[in-house]
């Protein structure tokens, strides 16, 4: 059995999709108005009501990234941006925490008919290989990629991973991923430069892809 992901598949291809007109439509705004638009956005999130809209929006996003086309990094880096590193990371973590343990119900309550609603047949029975060759930690590696994180908590809960074990490995990699997102989001509020965090969104993502494709763990065939 193929012991790799393919993320040629049709969702696949969505997300990348997606995320090209995400970027773009968020480009458009900052070619257009540049520093108006700059100064609007740091005035408005300075307010403490402000600060917490956001960290509600932000955090029910990305518990619901595994039943909708969410882009979790961008919302990472969002909340690193408007809300600090801190604030960020917080918000990130128990989003992503949410998201993985909805994944997980899903895959254990409904099993893998339920599952291929939401990502393809081929990602299943790639992570499943994946899983048999380098175990339960595949889970803290995948989390930082594309349809394969959303693929290993679904198979985690149709394995019936044991809830604990479970748990403490999403809380290592999405703890670290949090605060990966939420430094470069800080930073750029720093330099105030928001184009600059949803670049870096875009930009992690990929490099994670072409680092487990260089480990010949993703497939492009």
């Amino acid at each position: 059995m193929q012991n790799k992901i393919n993320l040629e598949t049709p969702i696949g291809i969505k997300w990348i999709l997606l995320t090209a007109a995400i970027f773009i439509l968020l480009l458009i705004p900052f070619v257009l108005f540049g520093d108006s638009l700059d100064n609007w956005t740091n005035s408005f999130f300075q307010s403490e009501p402000s600060k917490l809209i956001t960290s509600l929006v932000i955090g029910f996003l990305l518990s619901m990234d595994i039943i909708a086309p969410v882009p979790s990094s961008i919302l990472s880096t969002a909340g690193g941006y408007f809300l600090g590193f801190i604030g960020g990371t917080l918000i990130s973590l128990v989003g992503m925490t949410i998201s993985c343990l909805i994944g997980y119900w899903i895959g254990a309550k409904f099993g893998r008919p339920a599952a291929l609603r939401f990502v393809d047949t081929k990602e299943i029975s790639g992570f499943e290989s994946l899983q048999k060759k380098y175990g339960d930690w595949i889970i803290i590696v995948s989390r930082s990629v594309p349809i394969l994180a959303e693929t290993s908590v679904l198979f985690a809960g149709i394995g019936r991973m044991k809830i604990s074990r479970f748990i403490s490995m999403i809380t290592i990699s999405n703890l670290s991923i949090s605060m990966v997102y939420a430094a470069v989001g800080a930073y750029s509020a720093h330099i105030n430069s928001f184009l600059l965090a949803f670049a870096a969104a875009i930009i992690f993502p990929g490099v994670m892809i072409v680092i487990l494709k260089n480990k010949k763990i993703l497939n492009s065939d």
